[in-house]
């Protein structure tokens, strides 16, 4: 006898779902009729009006605050670049000093030897603040620098003991000094100031975009604007109160805002082509202006095998007469628009005293030459070289100062923007919904 055939009972129909859809469809339905009534409407508007008064409220805020941020990044990195050309500046220097005062002989003259030391002190001081202010990477070159720079002194000091006796053997550990610093210090110190300087353009970049924002900002506007447009047409009353009030709020929180950051747009664009391009150009025309002084007496310690060292001072000068010109470009120095700073006409003059240097030399009076070389007299070379450098760290501090002072004044102003957006976006809000809820109601 066969089994019956087994069925499975039946299965309610799942009605929860149909049920949901339904409830949902009934609230769709009752909003699409309340928005056809006229309270409908107006609490609408009076979302979208406060929507808009908080959005240029937030955006506003955030466009100012992201940009004063930037400014102040930029402003810190610049000085940080400024600084460590000043570095590199000391420590050229400093080697430019030695090496001429070493052409003397004996004792090197007590003004010679207090340059010498206050050029390194300075550049191990700066050294610390510098790493301070830096990356992590940075931080580790300039570790290094200092090192390095404790290596260079030392052989400096034996350079300086064995020509005071009078020990040919002075010239090597000059070279060997001379050598450390530019193949080990300032390359490394090159590489920070390429580093700083990509952030400092990656920080004018940021100022920038913070342009992005004032689209939000001008949209918020617009929307304020169609509310109280529709508001009248349908209430057939010109002026709402507490909209004209938000109104004037978010006008003038935009116009504000907007004039905020595009003027600290153009301040980076003009401080990066101008003030800030003039600082970086002139200090590396020092920088190499001063490791052109070091090849100068280099070329005549070497007595008659100097050649490649004249080459090096002739490949140094021309790319610092490059940059000085660009510097020149960079920064307008007269009201009537004509440019030019001085300090290439300086550096002209104390490269005309090199070449009657180079003459004597030439003509086989080399004591004569290195008379010539290590004067002080008014008309000397030195006297030149000093008024040159003189001329070029004047130019460098002004034109620093400048940058710095520009682009921290459009920081403080997209601040203060940023506090006086989000100020009258939140009292604009309040009023469109105080303004708006004075016709809803009527209809109550």
């Amino acid at each position: 006898m066969t089994a019956p055939p087994t069925t499975n009972p039946p299965t309610e129909p799942d009605e929860e779902p149909a049920e949901s859809n339904g409830v949902l469809l009934r609230r769709r339905s009752r909003f699409s009729a309340a928005l056809l009534t006229t309270p409908g409407q107006l609490a609408l508007a009076t979302t979208v009006a406060v929507v808009a008064c908080l959005l240029l409220s937030v955006t506003g805020y955030l466009a100012g605050n992201n940009q004063a941020a930037a400014l102040q990044n930029a402003q810190r990195d610049a000085a940080q670049l400024v600084g460590t050309q000043e570095l590199r500046n000391d420590l050229v220097s400093a080697d430019a000093t030695a090496t001429n005062a070493f052409l003397v002989g004996g004792l090197e003259p007590s003004a010679a030897r207090d340059n010498y030391e206050g050029s390194l002190s300075a550049a191990a001081q700066a050294v610390p603040s510098l790493a301070a202010g830096a990356n992590a990477a940075e931080a580790t070159d300039l570790a290094t620098v200092s090192d390095s720079v404790q290596e260079y002194a030392g052989l400096v000091e034996s350079a300086r003991a064995n020509n005071r006796q009078g020990f040919p053997v002075g010239a090597a550990y000059l070279d060997q000094a001379s050598a450390a610093l530019r193949d080990g210090v300032l390359p490394t110190l090159d590489e920070v100031a390429i580093s700083t300087s990509e952030r400092v353009d990656a920080d004018m970049g940021s100022v920038s975009l913070a342009q992005l924002l004032l689209v939000f900002v001008l949209l918020a506007l617009v929307a304020l604007a169609a509310v109280q447009l529709w508001l009248a047409r349908r209430t057939h009353r010109v002026l709402n109160t507490g909209l004209a009030a938000a109104s004037v709020a978010l006008l003038v929180g935009g116009i504000v805002t907007i004039a905020a950051v595009l003027g600290g747009t153009g301040v980076a664009r003009s401080v990066a082509s101008g003030p800030y391009a003039a600082t970086v150009a002139t200090s590396q025309a020092l920088s190499l202006a001063t490791d052109a002084k070091s090849m100068e007496s280099f070329t005549l310690i070497k007595r008659g095998s100097g050649a490649a060292f004249e080459g090096s001072y002739q490949t140094s000068l021309t790319e610092a007469r490059s940059l000085l010109s660009e510097a020149d470009e960079a920064t307008l120095t007269n009201d009537d628009g004509a440019r030019g700073s001085g300090s290439l006409d300086l550096l002209d003059a104390w490269d005309a005293r090199h070449t009657e240097i180079r003459a004597l030399d030439d003509d086989g009076d080399w004591d004569a030459a290195v008379d010539a070389a290590t004067s002080t007299a008014d008309d000397s070379a030195g006297a030149a070289f000093t008024a040159f450098t003189e001329q070029a760290r004047t130019e460098v501090e002004a034109t620093s100062s400048d940058a710095v002072s520009r682009l921290g004044s459009a920081a403080t102003t997209a601040r203060i923007a940023a506090w006086v957006a989000l100020v009258l976006g939140i009292a604009g809000a309040v009023a469109a919904a105080a303004g708006m809820n004075v016709r809803l109601k009527e209809y109550r």
